[in-house]
């Protein structure tokens, strides 16, 4: 299986009809995941012991999923070595993994993945686009921003807005708005 690469891939992890940004640590082969306690997305993990991972490239969805739920109609269930995985309906490649919790405190559960399944449904070329790694960038200090409203935290999503504003094409730009609608309370739950 070879679809993630050394590092941090960022990818929409989805569990049973919930989707959110997670980052897939790849070490050596070894690959991991960290959850925060109170996220649908741990609860669910722990319970059913298993996640996909999905390959998607567009900075909405990025957005959206971190801080509000998809329509029941974007996701598929996908039956894997007996066991039914839920998936995004537009992507281009996913991934299904088992999960086990390794190491849990009160902040974090740390999950060991193993692959079972992956599929490329569409391939696309993707150059290099600060605009949307800036605004994967500024989603992950959002979604703390939003619980802590630490100042430092904005600072930081300030930089990678004016990096999308002036890298990004119409797509980061829609994500950015949203992304600041959710900061400022306008969209979300």
């Amino acid at each position: 299986m070879g679809l993630l690469s050394e590092g941090i891939n960022e990818v929409i992890a989805t569990t049973c009809r919930n989707a959110a940004p997670i980052g897939i640590i790849n070490r050596g082969g070894s690959m991991h995941m960290v959850l925060f306690r109170g996220s649908h997305t741990a609860r669910n993990v722990a319970r059913d012991r298993r996640v996909v991972a999905n390959f998607v490239f567009d900075p909405v969805i990025y957005v959206r999923t971190a801080f509000d739920d998809l329509p029941d109609d974007d996701f598929v269930i996908e039956k894997v070595e007996g066991d039914l995985f839920c998936r995004l309906r537009d992507l281009e490649a996913w991934v299904a993994f088992t999960a086990e919790v390794e190491r849990s405190n009160t902040e974090a559960l740390v999950v060991r993945l193993t692959p079972v399944k992956e599929e490329v449904l569409e391939l696309r070329l993707h150059p290099v686009n600060r605009g949307f790694s800036s605004i994967i960038e500024a989603t992950v200090h959002a979604t703390r921003y939003v619980r802590t409203k630490d100042v430092w935290l904005l600072r930081l999503i300030e930089h990678h807005a004016a990096l999308a504003r002036r890298c990004g094409g119409e797509r980061e730009h829609e994500a950015l708005r949203l992304l600041e609608d959710y900061i400022t309370g306008k969209t979300g739950k």
